[in-house]
């Protein structure tokens, strides 16, 4: 004769269950093997595809390995680091990296927050006067960067067209030294300032109404309420665009590929570019990977001491 427990409890509402509960612990186990279980497939994606492959580069940057040639690879340590930063053409594509990232990145900032302050200021049509703007941002660098070439073609370009018409004379956009670096510089600007817009639009959207109608009252000028309301409040939000700006243009490599492939003469050869060429054409495996690694910490540096300047903003 068995023995059954009994389903109903003295107290309304109690559930009685005819199975003991599980224990605490192995029930804890079983939510972390399951998360191991969900997170195990992004982390070995992520090992293989971002920390083997920066490993690998940082190995064959300290050794003379070719992508084309046989036998091992032999260690020359530091050797392919001194090269690149003694070498007067790293210098001078070095320069060329910066004189486009600064140019390109000051000129969004300016007309991305002028664009983002005269779209904030209309009561109508606002969406659709941004939905407008964020079309280039929208499109393939490649897809701008075909475009453009054709636009600025010497020739047969709408650009020089129009200027013809109007009396003024023909530019050879992406052929001259002097002009060069100047389109490349104007294409990234037409492509990301809405970029910049859209963040600046979003730090004047949050700026707090009840600030301008107290300025108001006090018969405050519309440029002291830019000065000491509008741009403090946004500031810190357009930093942060700047840094992400900063940091795609650093690695700029499409546009100079399609547009200019360097040229005329290193006149627009960039940082990464360069790289393309010393890894792809020239098969200098471990010297392209020291560049790639030296780039990486520059990148990491400048990035460190933005954000430590955010911070202190922060904080004051």
């Amino acid at each position: 004769m068995s023995y059954s427990a009994p389903l109903t409890t003295d107290h309304p509402g109690q559930v009685a269950s005819a199975t003991p509960p599980a224990p605490g612990r192995s029930r804890r186990l079983g939510d972390r093997r399951l998360a191991v279980a969900f997170i195990s497939p992004a982390l070995l994606l992520l090992l293989a595809m971002s920390v083997f492959p920066l490993l690998w580069a940082l190995y064959l940057s300290f050794t003379d390995y070719s992508a084309t040639r046989g036998g091992p690879a032999e260690f020359v340590w530091f050797e392919n680091y001194t090269a690149i930063l003694t070498s007067p053409q790293v210098h001078l594509r070095a320069l060329t990296t910066l004189i486009y990232v600064v140019g390109a990145v000051t000129l969004q900032t300016v007309l991305g927050f002028a664009i983002a302050y005269l779209i904030s200021r209309r009561t109508h049509g606002r969406g659709l006067l941004t939905t407008l703007f964020l079309v280039p941002m929208m499109l393939s660098p490649v897809v701008v960067g075909l475009f453009w070439r054709f636009m600025l073609d010497a020739q047969f370009g709408v650009i020089n067209s129009v200027l013809g018409s109007l009396g003024l004379g023909q530019v050879e956009w992406l052929t001259r030294q002097r002009t060069a670096l100047i389109s490349l510089i104007l294409v990234d600007t037409w492509q990301w300032t809405p970029f910049i817009m859209l963040i600046a639009l979003a730090g004047l959207t949050a700026v707090p109404k009840y600030l301008y109608e107290a300025a108001s009252i006090d018969r405050a000028s519309e440029w002291f309420k830019f000065r000491t309301i509008t741009l403090p409040l946004v500031w810190p939000l357009l930093l942060i665009a700047v840094l992400f700006r900063a940091i795609e243009a650093f690695r700029l490599f499409d546009l100079v590929y399609i547009l200019t492939s360097g040229g005329p003469g290193v006149s627009t050869e960039t940082l990464s570019f360069h790289v393309y060429k010393v890894a792809f054409l020239g098969f200098n495996t471990g010297t392209a990977s020291a560049y790639g690694i030296l780039m990486v910490l520059v990148v990491i540096v400048l990035t460190q001491l933005y954000l430590r300047y955010l911070n202190k903003l922060k904080e004051d």
